[in-house]
């Protein structure tokens, strides 16, 4: 049983970062209940065109959400914002926003739909239209979470829940819990505590009849019981989800669904049912067009033949899902700069047309007098703020895709993606990586309101951050209450394990410091650190967003010398103590026995450059 459930649990991480696009998608108006069979008579009274003027921006609104196509979906959204735009209607300008964005997350073009739901953000900020402001919040938390940016996903759930609250608004203030729900379960690992934050989404959800909402909390909590153990509750779960999402017409997550149910009848041995569920997710995405989801089905349909035995059968399928993913990977980033640079060039031609026409109105002025010469110098000056106006518009633009990557990639590998399309891994040979972890975070995540769990978490990491840029140290992922990061990389250097330690120490001062400052009924926690040195590979994954991570035999030792690790202690591996003994006061430790790795080495750091750090 054990053997069963670890490869649940395994199915579960691969496919962590769909189900949080498919199920992140579930934000602000979506959740009031998209409705395929209403899209369609909606589009019969478009296309025919039989109705009132007065009605079109409603009837275009209702298109863009109900529709489950996202290719539909975009059309009619920015139909919407064009309209909207057309007749200066607030209301309708920001649903454009919103519904544009929450199409293109669907298709998975995140930078895009970033864009679209901050357009929206600054517009309902300026009109103070709290509701919609809210549910962009949520949306952009999605974003980020599945981009992995843990900072980012706090602060805009942060942002969010107070105002929903405010507000009255539980439908939204519903759709939040339920996310949060969503990250503890598939982001964070924690299932206990995913079901807390379901339990109450679940009961605003039925008590406001949201179909859609009781669906998708179904499902969430299907996946929670699997995540546990639980498959019998778990099937029964997902089921009943599966069937209130058929009636809706809300494909996407039954897709998704099918193919964790695949997994389930596979631990019961039952071939029939797990071939059975992933045949059926292929075929509904196929039919609709949902791409991500069809390249999902041919590698599950692989993993099927391969342990039945049938290798001919398993290759051709995974060769299908190589085929299909290397067909769509990197084709909206690449369209996006050939679109930027094509916009570039008509720009320049067009000022250059400018530029020749004013010489030649010069030269008439010249000939017809001084009245002429005053209009012509007019008409420059028009221009002049025209071509100022448009200049700061485009450097605006540019500035803001800048940063949005750049809070994604390093700036070396975010110069790389622009400049081919792609980004090569590379190996180093030398990179000093570090883990961090809170004592007691679990207990507190279960007992503690979400908004406060968001606030304390963001408190810590963003003193990490500030830490790291100072060393010059690359942060490289937050998983929960977990902080990795790595010195050496991208660029080189040789004294990465020694700024590692040093961060490590400031790092530990700072927790401590916040323990002997925190107020009566603050949370304050004690923390672990480990450190190892050795050979990572770097690179950027992801064919939905891009994501910077490292890989190695290394990333696996420092994770265990954290686990090894006493609270208020650092803890490195022999690798590090060979770097570093020479400028730090180390306590061996001995040969310890660690999971998986056999007996290791280890050292507790207690001091560097003459300078004691008394841990608390």
């Amino acid at each position: 049983m054990l053997k069963r459930q670890s490869f649940f649990n395994k199915s579960i991480g691969r496919r962590k970062v769909l189900l949080a696009l498919g199920f992140l998608f579930v934000t602000g108006f979506i959740l009031y209940g998209q409705d395929q069979v209403l899209a369609d008579s909606l589009e019969l009274v478009y296309t025919s065109g039989e109705f009132e003027e007065k009605d079109r921006l409603q009837l275009l609104n209702d298109l863009a959400f109900n529709h489950q196509n996202p290719e539909k979906s975009l059309q009619y959204s920015e139909a919407l914002l064009s309209r909207a735009q057309a007749v200066d209607s607030i209301r309708f300008i920001i649903s454009g926003f919103l519904q544009i964005g929450n199409a293109l997350k669907f298709k998975g073009d995140l930078s895009h739909a970033l864009a679209s739901y901050l357009e929206g953000v600054d517009i309902a900020t300026e009109a103070e239209r709290k509701k919609e402001l809210g549910m962009l919040y949520i949306s952009i938390a999605g974003v980020y979470q599945v981009m992995g940016n843990n900072k980012n996903t706090i602060k805009y759930y942060k942002n969010a829940l107070p105002i929903l609250k405010e507000i009255n608004d539980s439908l939204n203030y519903a759709n939040a819990l339920e996310n949060l729900g969503d990250y503890y379960n598939l982001t964070l690992a924690k299932p206990d505590s995913a079901l807390l934050f379901f339990k109450q989404s679940g009961l605003l959800f039925k008590a406001l009849d949201s179909k859609i909402g009781m669906a998708y909390n179904l499902g969430n909590i299907g996946l929670a019981y699997a995540q546990l153990g639980q498959n019998t509750v778990a099937e029964n779960n997902i089921s009943e989800a599966i069937g209130i999402l058929e009636g809706l017409g809300d494909y996407y997550p039954i897709c998704v669904y099918l193919t964790y149910m695949s997994d389930m009848y596979l631990l019961r041995d039952d071939w029939d049912g797990a071939f059975g569920s992933a045949q059926r997710s292929l075929e509904m995405a196929e039919q609709y067009g949902l791409k991500d989801q069809i390249s999902d089905a041919f590698l599950k349909l692989s993993e099927l033949h391969e342990k039945k035995g049938n290798l001919v059968e398993s290759l051709m399928y995974y060769k299908k899902h190589i085929t299909f993913k290397d067909s769509v990977q990197n084709i909206t980033a690449v369209q996006n700069m050939a679109d930027q640079e094509v916009a570039r060039k008509q720009i320049e031609v067009d000022l250059a047309e400018q530029r020749s026409k004013n010489q030649r109105n010069i030269s008439i002025g010249t000939a017809i007098g001084l009245f002429l010469i005053g209009l012509l110098a007019f008409g420059l000056y028009r221009r002049y703020r025209f071509i100022r106006k448009t200049k700061l518009i485009i450097e605006k633009e540019r500035d803001r895709s800048d940063k949005l990557l750049l809070n994604v990639l390093p700036k070396e590998t975010a110069d790389e993606l622009k400049e081919n399309g792609k980004v090569v891994a590379k190996k180093f040979e030398s990179v000093t990586v570090l883990f961090t972890d809170f004592k007691g975070f679990t207990h507190y995540s279960e007992n503690l309101d979400p908004e406060k769990l968001v606030e304390t978490i963001g408190f810590y990491f963003t003193k990490f951050d500030d830490i790291m840029e100072k060393y010059g140290l690359e942060k490289i992922k937050t998983i929960g209450d977990s902080y990795m990061c790595a010195g050496g990389l991208p660029y080189p250097t040789k004294d990465h394990a020694h700024k590692m330690v040093q961060a490590a120490f400031e790092i530990m001062d700072f927790v401590n410091e916040a323990k002997r400052n925190s107020q009566e009924g603050q949370i304050h926690f004690d923390t672990r650190i480990g450190i190892n040195t050795g050979m990572v590979v770097a690179g950027v994954v992801g064919n939905k967003k891009f994501t910077y991570d490292i890989w190695g035999d290394t990333v696996n030792v420092a994770s265990r010398m954290e686990t090894m690790a006493e609270p208020g202690k650092i803890n490195v591996s022999a690798n590090t103590y060979a770097l570093i003994k020479h400028i730090s006061d180390c306590e061996y430790r001995g040969e310890i026995q660690v999971k998986n790795r056999g007996m290791m080495k280890m050292y507790y750091v207690n001091r560097i450059n003459n300078v004691s750090h008394k841990n608390d």
